[in-house]
């Protein structure tokens, strides 16, 4: 009736280990499909037929995990891809930006240049302005002399008080310096 495990070993080609661990891998075929006669275990029709059949049943076990895999891969794939498509716009409007941000950046320099020959050109007029100004003063100044040495003569007069004022000041901050110096650490 049934079939022993050497028997089985020999007709599957697996050694008896192999045998075993496939025996105890099956949950509860031990209780269902052995039982002893004398000194040997023995399988039944229905427990050689699973284990014959064991490597199919493991590879058709292996299929919905496969697959589910393979579901799970294709899921990880589309959300890369999005977000991969998310990454190229943003890439892209950054570019956009730095673009508008150079052609800002080269106006700026180019509108820089034309204020600062604006203003060249402005100083040349002052500058010839100013000497023109500077020749109809010489002309006024002629003419004012008189009142200029009159005047002149007070201001000499004047400038001499604030210079007397000016050295006893300096005279005065000197002294000062000198008695600042003279700190009690000074004399050691």
């Amino acid at each position: 009736m049934g079939k022993t495990i050497r028997q089985l070993s020999e007709e599957l080609r697996l050694s008896k280990q192999a045998i075993n661990q496939r025996i105890n891998s099956i949950n509860g075929f031990r209780s269902k499909h052995t039982h002893k006669v004398k000194n040997h275990l023995e399988i039944d029709n229905q427990g050689v037929k699973m284990l014959a059949n064991f490597d199919k049943q493991k590879r058709q076990e292996r299929q919905p995990n496969r697959q589910a895999e393979n579901d799970k891969d294709k899921n990880i794939d589309q959300i890369l891809l999005k977000q991969l498509d998310v990454k190229d716009q943003q890439i892209a409007n950054l570019q956009q930006a730095l673009d508008r941000q150079q052609k800002l950046q080269i106006a700026t320099v180019a509108e820089n240049h034309r204020l600062k020959e604006h203003v060249r050109k402005l100083s040349g007029l002052l500058e010839t302005s100013g000497s023109t100004q500077k020749q109809q003063a010489n002309g006024k100044d002629n003419n004012l002399s008189n009142n200029a040495n009159a005047i002149h003569g007070k201001d000499k007069n004047n400038n001499q008080n604030e210079n007397k004022v000016a050295e006893s000041n300096k005279e005065q901050e000197r002294l000062y310096k000198s008695k600042a110096n003279k700190s009690w650490w000074h004399f050691w």
